[in-house]
């Protein structure tokens, strides 16, 4: 069996791939561990000047695996795996890039808005369900989102879930190209190839200018959702949710206030 996240080096560049394809990429604590790590580690290695996260030409990743996520959080927040991931992908000082394909659910859209350059394919399908399953947005989008886009296109995103494609991505200017599918991944992997011909000094002091007036508020915001979103994992409106995904029906919130 194969590892479900493959770390790989091509030149200077780091690949983190998601590979768990019967689950749809679905993501485990285990898989966000060794992106964690890998991000880490990549930070310390003067071999490493890009980073790239991808799936396949079919799927980036479903989000979290609601299976495991369902029984909730193994720790504090910010010392669970998730928490370490995303704690180490806003502060990244190396330039981060994506290529997505097929379904970019949850994780797998705000995931973006902590990359510096991400391209998609044509058969992406982006989603952040997060309400829809009885939780709360993830990841710093309730910062970064409305910031981004304006608060009512946000809302319409966050509070609805409503799905959206990758033309519809790029005009919101969350990603720089749509590509074919076939073609995402080696498009990205020529973005990171520009990169790494770059200075490498210069690159990580760009990337720190663009971040500097947003750390401080983009880190207190991933801490806050991440504890909203542990007590709602708790909740009964999730196990609501979460047993209507199992069960194939449509979930019922009207007993809730």
């Amino acid at each position: 069996m194969s590892a479900p996240i493959q770390i790989e080096t091509q030149g200077f560049t780091r690949i983190v791939r998601i590979h768990r394809p019967q689950q749809k990429n679905a993501l485990t604590h285990a898989m966000y561990t060794i992106m964690a790590d890998t991000l880490e580690a990549a930070e310390q290695d003067a071999s490493v000047r890009s980073i790239l996260f991808t799936g396949d030409a079919d799927c980036f990743t479903a989000g979290n695996d609601l299976g495991e996520f369902a029984d909730g959080m193994p720790d504090s927040f910010e010392k669970t795996p998730v928490g370490r991931f995303l704690v180490a992908l806003a502060t990244a000082n190396k330039p981060v890039v994506a290529a997505v394909n097929g379904p970019a659910v949850g994780i797998g859209t705000t995931l973006l808005l902590h990359c510096d350059l991400a391209l998609a394919g044509d058969n992406t399908r982006f989603q952040m369900p997060f309400v829809n399953l009885g939780l709360c947005p993830e990841g710093g989008s309730s910062l970064l989102l409305p910031r981004w886009l304006g608060r009512v296109r946000a809302m319409e995103l966050l509070l609805l879930g409503r799905p959206f494609d990758a033309h519809e991505a790029l005009r919101l200017n969350l990603i720089n190209r749509v590509c074919p599918p076939a073609d995402t991944e080696n498009e990205a992997l020529a973005l990171c190839e520009q990169i790494n011909a770059q200075p490498p000094a210069a690159i990580r002091t760009s990337k720190a200018l663009f971040n500097r007036g947003q750390n401080e508020a983009l880190l207190d915001t991933l801490l806050v959702e991440g504890r909203h979103f542990a007590e709602r994992l708790d909740s009964a409106e999730a196990r609501e949710a979460f047993g209507a995904f199992r069960e194939k029906r449509k979930a019922d919130f009207s007993q809730f206030d």
